[in-house]
């Protein structure tokens, strides 16, 4: 009877990653089993799944212990077993690009009224996320610590208004983006004037738009895009210095660990949501 083959890197890794789907499994992940490129081409097709409204997207199965229960008696319809299950509360922190999860898990207990959303367009880092957050769930079943986070596969600079409502969000993060160098990928970069526009649209009033990179240039490229949009204003640097967020943005993610390994420097901005303006 002839030998088995040993599994090669690829089965390992699958076989890996299906253990992973166990709903129990409570070992964190490795990423070494999720292997993937720095970067994905937003202008791609990734064969996607997105609302079609943010009126249509089912939030239940991402955060399910803040499903509501609706107590009152409901008529049935012929689109009422289509509509999602609606949450306790609206998702209102997005982390765009959040690569590996450090941010969400660590930003997760510091904002425990808020639900947080990590939105990656990379699959297999979508799936360690997801993996992750379901292991750090089953390890904390008693305290309920990190149910308010969650992850997503998305492409936010062509589907942000698919998944959330006018003026919804109160915190979104850029952080360590693509830098894209080239001039001829700049169309590529996440801050543009017709992405903030969207990041407008859907931000409530108020609500703050953290940047964070290790490239001075692009650095500038967001500070004059968000500068130059009417629905932002720079925050000041006082009270930059003194919101918790930006302090576990800087330390927390995966890229500003390596950064501060490699004796790097990190370039901080963010940008408020102004009110809009009144009707003449």
């Amino acid at each position: 009877m002839p030998l088995q083959p040993p599994p090669t890197k690829r089965q390992k890794r699958e076989e890996y990653r299906n253990a992973h789907k166990d709903e129990g499994f409570a070992e964190l992940p490795k990423k070494r089993f999720y292997r993937q490129r720095a970067h994905a081409n937003p202008f791609s097709d990734h064969q996607l799944t997105y609302p079609v409204s943010p009126d249509l997207m089912d939030w239940a199965t991402l955060y399910p212990a803040y499903v509501a229960f609706n107590t009152e008696p409901t008529i049935p319809s012929e689109d009422s077993a289509t509509k999602p299950r609606s949450l306790s509360k609206d998702v209102t922190v997005a982390d765009i690009g959040c690569g590996f999860g450090g941010l969400l898990v660590a930003l997760g207990p510091k904002l425990p009224d808020e639900l947080l959303i990590g939105m990656e367009i990379r699959l297999q880092v979508t799936e360690f996320v997801q993996d992750r957050i379901k292991a750090l769930r089953n390890q904390n079943p008693e305290t309920g610590i990190y149910q308010n986070i969650a992850c997503l596969r998305a492409n936010t600079m062509k589907f942000l208004p698919n998944f959330f409502k006018k003026g919804q969000l109160a915190k979104i993060f850029l952080c360590f983006p693509d830098p894209h160098f080239k001039a001829r990928k700049h169309k590529a970069r996440i801050v543009s004037p017709t992405l903030n526009s969207e990041y407008a649209f859907v931000m409530r009033p108020e609500g703050i738009v953290y940047t964070i990179t290790d490239v001075e240039d692009l650095h500038r490229w967001m500070v004059q895009h968000f500068e130059e949009h009417p629905s932002f204003e720079r925050v000041g640097k006082e009270e930059e210095g003194e919101d918790e967020c930006v302090k576990t943005m800087m330390a927390e993610t995966e890229e500003g660990k390596k950064v501060e390994r490699n004796k790097g420097e990190k370039f901080v901005a963010c940008f408020r949501r102004l009110e809009d303006p009144p009707w003449p």
